[in-house]
C-alpha cells in the first residue's frame, strides 16, 4: 500500500479514537469474563466437505490448525483493521500464550505459518515458544482482506466519513474491489485458499499451524463448508483443517477457545463474525 494512503488513513482513524477504558475497570459490555469448562468449546468435531472417515489418517493429508491471532486495541474498538499493522494488547498476548501451551499438549507441531502482520506474526512467535521455539514462516497469503479506505475506522463512522467505500464493502457483487486499494472478495479467497492448499501439499501426514485473521478464517471456512453459515472465529480461536489431494477440505472443528477460560476475551468477535473482518 501507498506510504501516503497508509498515512492519511492513520490520521483519519487518529481522529476518531475516543479514550480507552483502564483495564483495571470491569469488563466492558462487549467482553466475556473468563469462561468455565462447560461453555468454553464452542463447535466440536464438525465436518462440512465429505465425512471425515473418507479422509485416510496418517500420510495421506495434512492436518493444519488455524488459528485467528490474538486480541488488539483495534478489535475491542471494532475499528476495520485490514492490513494496517496494528500490534496485540496485553490480553491478547495472553490469549496467544494461552493458546500456544494448548497446542504444545496437544501434538507434535511440524511447522508454523503466519501472516507477517504484526499481530499475527507476534500470536506466531508466542505459539512457537510453547512449542519448541519453531521458526515461524512468513506467508502474505494469509494476511487479512486489503479494506483500503476503511482501515482504521469504525463502521458507523466509515458509513459517513467514505461512503462509497463502505457500500462497496457492503455489496454483495464478490468481485467489488474497496476504494483505496481495497480487496474483492474473490482476491481474498483466491489468495487465501491458495496459500493453505499450498502449506497442505508441502506437510501431508504433518501437523502444522497457521496463524491468520478473522476475514481470511471466514473465507477458508467457506471453502471447506460452501452450504454452511459462518461461525464467529474469536481472537486465538483454533479451527481445525484437514487438506488431501485436489479439493478435498475437511473442516473438522472450529471456534474453540477453551484454552482462554482464565482469559477475558470479546463476545462481539469484531473481525472474526461473519459481518466485519
Amino acid at each position: 500500500m501507498p506510504k501516503h494512503f497508509t498515512a492519511r488513513t492513520l490520521s483519519i482513524a487518529t481522529r476518531f479514537i475516543g479514550q480507552r477504558r483502564s483495564r483495571m475497570q470491569a469488563p466492558e459490555p462487549n467482553r466475556m469474563p473468563p469462561m468455565s469448562d462447560s461453555n468454553s468449546r464452542v463447535i466440536a468435531n464438525m465436518v462440512c466437505n465429505g465425512d471425515a472417515q473418507s479422509v485416510p489418517i496418517g500420510v495421506d493429508y495434512a492436518e493444519i490448525v488455524v488459528v485467528r491471532h490474538g486480541e488488539t486495541d483495534w478489535n475491542a474498538d471494532g475499528r476495520f483493521q485490514g492490513i494496517l499493522d496494528v500490534e496485540l494488547n496485553d490480553i491478547g498476548r495472553r490469549q496467544a500464550i494461552a493458546v500456544g501451551e494448548r497446542l504444545s499438549r496437544e501434538g507434535k507441531i511440524s511447522a508454523i505459518y503466519s501472516s507477517d502482520l504484526k499481530r499475527a506474526f507476534e500470536t506466531a512467535n508466542l505459539i512457537a515458544t510453547a512449542c519448541g521455539g519453531l521458526e515461524v514462516i512468513k506467508d502474505l497469503g494469509l494476511r487479512e482482506r486489503n479494506f483500503g479506505e476503511l482501515q482504521g475506522l469504525q463502521p458507523h463512522v466509515a458509513a459517513s466519513v467514505c461512503p462509497e467505500a463502505y457500500k462497496a464493502l457492503q455489496s454483495q457483487k464478490t468481485d467489488q474491489e474497496i476504494p483505496g486499494g481495497g480487496e474483492s472478495i474473490d482476491q481474498l479467497y483466491q489468495r487465501c485458499t491458495m496459500s493453505l492448499r499450498n502449506i497442505g501439499m508441502k506437510h501431508k501426514g504433518e501437523r502444522v499451524v497457521a496463524v491468520t485473521h478473522g476475514g481470511v478464517l471466514r473465507t477458508l471456512h467457506a471453502q471447506a463448508c460452501p452450504n454452511k453459515q459462518s461461525l464467529k472465529f474469536l481472537n486465538t480461536s483454533v479451527n481445525i483443517f484437514h487438506l488431501s489431494d485436489g479439493d478435498n477440505w475437511v473442516f473438522k472443528s472450529g471456534g474453540d477457545v477453551s484454552h482462554l477460560s482464565h482469559i477475558e476475551y470479546l463476545r462481539t468477535g469484531f473481525g472474526g463474525d461473519r459481518t466485519f473482518g
